[in-house]
């Protein structure tokens, strides 16, 4: 439950930065490109790197920290960051080929998902 409750406030802290982008990214440079989104999506992915080498690896950082850093702070930031990290890690493990099939499926599985989700709820309310 410890965990749970850390994972909980660290997510809070991270979806809030996540607003904040969102609310001075429209403001500058503006709305007409998904600057924000591309923002947390690169910020997010590069603590990643910097969070895993630096508690996990270098410092052996407790679960807690990680829990509530990694999983909280920059799952709530940006879900892109666990992707990037799972993706370095299938490559950094000997296995490029399936980091690309990795990458791949989850991006364009995902915008066909949500392309489905659409087409179903416009379907079902009209």
């Amino acid at each position: 439950m410890r965990l749970f409750l850390l994972a909980c406030a660290g997510g809070a802290l991270g979806s809030g930065a996540r607003y904040l982008t969102y609310v001075a990214a429209a403001y500058w440079p503006g709305t007409a490109f998904p600057w924000a989104t591309l923002t947390v999506n690169v910020v997010g992915s590069f603590a990643m790197g910097i969070l895993i080498e630096l508690i996990l690896l270098r410092y052996e950082g407790s679960l807690e920290l990680r829990t509530f850093l990694a999983t909280g702070i920059l799952g709530g930031f940006t879900t892109f960051s666990a992707f990037s990290l799972d993706a370095v890690r299938l490559y950094e493990g000997g296995e490029a080929g399936a980091a690309v099939i990795y990458v791949l499926a989850s991006v364009v599985l995902s915008i066909l998902a949500c392309f489905a989700g659409l087409a179903i709820t416009r379907a079902a309310l009209s």
